[in-house]
């Protein structure tokens, strides 16, 4: 089968996922809480990073999982169990062709999904059949586009352009932050509102360049390195070459940010 998820499925890029979920929760999460008895839609849950938050801070709602993925929904499962989920479910299910009748849910969460997605209006159009008249949906995406670094390096640079050019053959958009807005109204949601989320890192702030810099961007730029070189994108001294430059942004003289964007509409 071929592989849809540009980064894979290794243990490394479970720890990479949650490196970013916990470095990311108060810029991502923030303002994201579910009254008590809402139901809960999260949809592509992967292997659980996203959920951990989801569950925490809406300890009262009532949550439903899905993932395409059993690989990664088996983790999840396994993460749930051992942080002491109450609130969660979870389903092995199509984002296009959801198992739910029609306005099953309150809410809609979704992160980090439809940059994979062939057709993420037609994966947006589905999520609302399922969302009830007064209901929302949050969706959180980053674009790859927006990654600003200091030293500048042409070499670092065609590193990440690999990771964008290997996405979209993939048929995904390591872009799609930007658009959100657009597609969000191509599927009809009403009173879209878009939110970027910058993410910023030097050496006086060493969280987030641990966190962020290096065990989420650099590492998932690392994780991109056998596909770059197969596809002939990069040779492999260009890459290593690449790969030591981008490094030198989350040295003591570098800089690195990087905009996600979160989106909230209305059914």
């Amino acid at each position: 089968m071929k592989q849809r998820y540009v980064h894979g499925y290794s243990a490394k890029e479970s720890s990479r996922l949650f490196d970013q979920a916990v470095t990311l929760t108060e810029l991502l999460h923030d303002g994201t809480y579910y009254p008590k008895g809402a139901k809960l839609l999260e949809a592509g849950c992967g292997v659980g990073a996203q959920t951990i938050i989801l569950s925490q801070n809406s300890s009262g709602a009532k949550i439903t999982s899905i993932e395409l993925s059993p690989e990664s929904l088996k983790k999840a499962e396994a993460l749930a169990k051992k942080s002491k989920l109450k609130n969660v479910v979870f389903q092995q299910a199509d984002i296009y062709n959801l198992p739910f009748k029609k306005a099953s849910f309150d809410h809609i969460f979704v992160c980090f999904v439809l940059e994979h997605l062939k057709d993420p209006v037609a994966a947006l159009s589905s999520l609302k059949k399922v969302l009830k008249p007064t209901g929302s949906i949050t969706v959180i995406e980053g674009d790859h586009g927006s990654a600003y670094y200091h030293p500048r390096s042409s070499a670092a640079q065609k590193t990440i352009d690999c990771l964008i050019k290997i996405q979209s053959k993939l048929g995904g958009d390591a872009l799609i932050g930007r658009r959100l807005y657009p597609l969000l109204k191509k599927a009809e949601f009403k009173n879209v509102r878009v939110i970027p989320r910058v993410v910023y890192a030097d050496s006086s702030l060493p969280g987030i360049v641990d966190g962020f810099t290096k065990k989420t961007f650099i590492a998932m730029v690392k994780g991109a390195k056998e596909q770059a070189i197969k596809l002939g994108l990069i040779t492999k001294s260009d890459w290593q070459r690449g790969l030591r430059a981008l490094s030198k942004t989350a040295g003591k003289n570098g800089t690195f940010s990087y905009t996600f964007f979160k989106a909230i509409a209305c059914k």
